[in-house]
């Protein structure tokens, strides 16, 4: 009875892992094209990991990248949930505390990746957190 539990399970397959970096790889252009620098990938706290850490001018900005081959479930910008914004602000907040920057100014992005028929559309939201996003 267990086993068939755990097949039920979402688990991500190597798929699934090629497609989210290839989500990040493509907003890491598309953050760069629009001027951002891209300053660290995967940072990982004991909360999980922020997907970029980029500069714009002189904004500090944690990016949230989303990645979706369908939306059957949503679009990819719907999967930041309440939730995951809180604990992608607990990253943020030891990111800055582990490099001691206080007073710098942030904000969160979030960089929607939905791959149709082999051709990615991006959507990056700028301070997704702060417009209730």
């Amino acid at each position: 009875m267990v086993l068939a539990l755990h097949s039920h399970l979402c688990v991500p397959t190597n798929q699934d892992h090629e497609l989210g970096r290839t989500g990040e790889e493509l907003a890491c252009q598309e953050l760069a094209q629009r001027g951002y620098a891209i300053l660290a990938r995967g940072y990982r706290t004991r909360y999980g990991e922020i997907d970029i850490v980029a500069q714009d001018r002189s904004v500090l900005v944690f990016v949230e990248v989303k990645t979706r081959s369908s939306v059957a479930y949503g679009g990819p910008l719907a999967a930041v949930t309440p939730r995951k914004q809180q604990r992608v602000i607990r990253m943020a907040l030891d990111y800055l505390a582990r490099r001691r920057l206080s007073g710098v100014p942030c904000r969160f992005d979030v960089v929607g990746v939905a791959v149709k028929d082999g051709t990615p559309g991006i959507e990056v939201v700028t301070d997704a957190f702060g417009r209730g996003g």
